[in-house]
């Protein structure tokens, strides 16, 4: 069933549709979802600079810093399609599909990936299915990778879509859950040696739903991991095969997903003894409209600034969530008055990843939402102290060069060591056809880097151009993205997924502005990898701010260890841990691992 609201948004935008395709006839609403917002908003004419500079009006011409990498995941062992099943009737999961993980699962102190894709569809003739759907690969410390996830028993042959990674039951090692287009599973990882599937996952298996993000996050303060699983639509081949969207001439399309019914978010209680109980409704995360959740992706974070954890959720065509936390689990959805539910000008996105920082040059909290095509990025900056905040994606200098793009990944990383968050999206359009009906559209798209130049400029945001980043800015099919320092050399690499292709690993070339250390946090039991802690890097008059979890960009997890830039003056470490007690180090060393160990670990 279709609310009211996408009613009236569907006749809105065929209209425009029409007007956008010059006469082209899209039936079933195909055209809505590929050219909305094209025809009544501003034209952004888009063009390279002549020369890496930044200019201000304030300050002289700011040099770009000289952003470079190689792509070399076929040279470092990374073996792997994302299969998507794409073989003929164009189901809607087909296009989705391509989440990234970093993990270290094997506790030897690198970074290991595990990569996730469909399969093919049994009904479809002609196909045979997959044994094997998702690929971990073990880091030999230098970047290079062995393929393993058979030999220590990841195994399934599922139509997966993404993962949440953490320690739920407090053992030390990274456990993994898959989302899937069916029933959800879960792997205890048996102390790095390999993995054992858990009966039901252990109580959060949702039987055959479309899953996508999900996250372990301690909700209610009691120190134990809780589950999130956000779901997309209510879908089967059958409701595909009736909704029959198509291109005229064309044939079958990948639709939007406004004729499909919404599935509601989930959260699963963790009950201490290896079994999660479902509260979803008696914490309120069904407080909401009906049908008013599409979600494709979840973000927990301390929003609200009063130390506990609360949850962004990203709705594809429908307002975004954002569930406030009272401190003991239970939400309050209040997306619309805090200001994150729509767009600057008050519409509904299709969002997909989502990712915050409070690497800004005021200090506020900045909530980014990678959204369709013709619809900017959405860049949420907090207002005081509270959950209020306001889309100020024109004047980040983000808006108008994200505009045209359709972003999935979408995370923040300081990729040149300079203090700073930049911003990276992973960008592909849903309908491998659409260049045909609409010319300024293209399936495979640039991946796009926004600078963060900080106090030094008008707009703190600066488009990289192409020319000269090496490999960064190639084209695909995007997906799922994650950063992390994968060749051990003291930057972040990048890690990305192309729906129905093969990985891209972007080796970080680009020289590093300042020293860093490397900090990793050890919580006490049962939350072992001290999610929700904050951590505050202070040098001099910088001060680089982040807090500690997995789970940021579209399904797809990110290693733990932080990477933090040194600058010239002393640096000083102060940690919350997210049970309120502070540690503060101030003897860093650059190059340093550091662990930092809550008084109460072990």
């Amino acid at each position: 069933m279709i609310e009211a609201d996408d009613d009236t948004i569907i006749s809105v935008w065929f209209r425009r549709s029409l007007l956008a395709l010059g006469g082209v006839v899209l039936l079933a609403g195909v055209g809505w979802w590929f050219t909305r917002d094209s025809s009544e908003e501003e034209v952004v004419e888009e063009s390279e600079p002549e020369a890496p500079l930044v200019s201000t009006q304030d300050t002289p011409a700011v040099p770009l810093p000289n952003f470079y990498f190689v792509e070399r995941a076929a040279a470092a062992g990374l073996d792997f399609r994302f299969e998507n099943g794409a073989f003929g009737e164009r189901y809607l999961p087909e296009t989705m599909v391509g989440g990234v993980a970093v993990l270290d699962f094997d506790l030897d102190g690198d970074s290991d990936v595990l990569l996730t894709g469909g399969n093919r569809w049994p009904f479809e003739e002609g196909t045979e299915r997959l044994a094997q759907t998702v690929g971990l690969f073990r880091n030999d410390g230098q970047g290079s990778f062995q393929r393993v996830d058979v030999e220590v028993g990841l195994t399934t042959d599922a139509y997966v879509m993404g993962m949440a990674v953490g320690d739920p039951d407090g053992d030390g090692d990274p456990d993994v859950y898959l989302t899937t287009v069916g029933a959800n599973l879960l792997f205890e990882n048996l102390g790095g040696a390999g993995f054992r599937e858990v009966p039901d996952a252990a109580g959060a298996g949702i039987e055959e739903a479309w899953s996508t993000g999900a996250s372990f996050t301690d909700v209610n303060a009691d120190g134990w991991p809780d589950l999130v699983v956000v779901n997309y639509v209510q879908w089967s081949p059958q409701l595909d095969r009736e909704a029959n969207y198509e291109i005229a001439g064309l044939g079958r399309a990948y639709g939007p997903p406004t004729n499909f019914p919404g599935s509601l978010p989930r959260l699963y209680v963790n009950q201490g003894d290896g079994s999660f109980v479902d509260q979803s409704a008696a914490a309120g995360l069904h407080e909401v409209p009906e049908g008013s959740a599409k979600s494709l992706a979840v973000l927990p974070r301390d929003f609200d600034r009063d130390g506990d954890v609360d949850l962004f959720v990203a709705n594809d065509t429908t307002r975004n969530f954002l569930y406030v936390n009272d401190g003991s689990g239970r939400f309050v959805e209040e997306g619309q008055s805090s200001g994150v539910a729509f767009d600057n000008t008050g519409k509904s996105t299709g969002a997909m990843g989502v990712d915050a920082t409070w690497s800004l040059a005021s200090g506020n909290l900045a909530l980014a939402v990678g959204n369709f095509a013709n619809e900017m990025t959405s860049f949420y900056v907090s207002e005081g102290e509270g959950a209020q905040f306001a889309d100020n994606a024109i004047i980040s200098g983000i808006g108008p060069a994200s505009r045209q793009a359709l972003t999935f990944g979408l995370f923040f990383a300081d990729l040149d060591g300079d203090g700073r968050e930049d911003l990276l999206q992973v960008n592909g359009h849903v309908e491998n056809l659409i260049n045909r009906v609409q010319p300024s559209q293209q399936f495979e798209q640039p991946v796009q880097l926004f600078w963060n130049c900080g106090q030094a400029c008008s707009r703190p945001f600066v488009p990289v151009p192409a020319v000269g980043s090496g490999d960064l800015t190639n084209a695909l099919a995007g997906r799922g993205a994650a950063a992390a320092d994968i060749d051990g050399d003291g930057d972040l690499d990048l890690l990305l997924a192309e729906v129905g292709g093969r990985p891209r690993l972007l080796v970080n070339e680009t020289p590093q502005a300042d020293r860093h250390f490397r900090l990793r946090l050890v919580g006490a039991h049962p939350n072992t990898e001290a999610l929700g802690a904050i951590v505050e890097v202070e040098s001099g008059d910088r001060l680089q701010r982040r807090e500690i979890s997995r789970t940021r960009s579209y399904l797809s997890q990110f290693d733990l260890s932080q990477l933090f830039a040194m600058g010239p003056s002393p640096v000083r470490v102060r940690v919350r841990w997210p049970d309120g007690i502070m540690s503060v180090r101030e003897d860093v060393q650059a190059g340093e691992t550091m662990v930092l160990v809550h008084p109460a670990a072990p």
